[in-house]
């Protein structure tokens, strides 16, 4: 996937990150889950020429890119944590990413939270809250433990109000990073 609106000043894990939130922006809101393989763009040219052409990335000149390669949907009804911890990934690849929505609170919020709530309740109770926020998280990170994540909410669905950075959801980040420990 090859998208126009990213900043060539970012890094390329930060572009990687953009393309992917772009491009799940452009399928909409209430989306499952979606995992990425980042691979190398000048190693996939190289060493893949028909996966390359079929991505668009002949016509590519930059040769210090990563391209995220969508993998098979996440099994429905399998908790997320659980899933991540079946992925084993080849050499080949650089790094991984997941798109995911959430419903999140703010801050001011934290202290109003009921103490002893079950997952499930603690689930609806924050659907429930008055100022609840549909976000759409993009985290992504590299083998060597790099890191970076894009945030989109839902209310303020542009491109000009993702905000970025690499310690936006350090817990999906761990548990990515983790997709690559022996």
């Amino acid at each position: 996937m090859t998208m126009s609106n990213t900043p060539m000043a970012a890094n390329p894990l930060t572009r990687a990150v953009l393309e992917i939130d772009e491009y799940a922006s452009g399928l909409g809101w209430d989306q499952p889950a979606r995992l990425f393989a980042l691979v190398d763009t000048a190693r996939l040219k190289a060493q893949e020429p028909a996966l390359a052409a079929q991505l668009g990335l002949q016509d590519e000149s930059e040769t210090t890119g990563l391209t995220p390669i969508e993998q098979d949907e996440i099994p429905a009804g399998k908790a997320l944590d659980e899933f991540l911890g079946t992925i084993a990934w080849p050499d080949a690849v650089a790094g991984c990413a997941l798109t995911v929505e959430r419903l999140m609170l703010p801050p001011s919020a934290e202290s109003s939270v009921p103490h002893g709530l079950s997952e499930t309740k603690l689930t609806a109770w924050v659907a429930q809250h008055p100022d609840r926020q549909e976000v759409r998280m993009t985290v992504a990170v590299l083998r060597d433990g790099s890191r970076d994540c894009a945030i989109r909410l839902r209310e303020k669905d542009s491109p000009t109000e993702v905000l970025t950075g690499p310690e936006l959801v350090p817990g999906l980040a761990e548990a990515l990073a983790a997709t690559f420990v022996d």
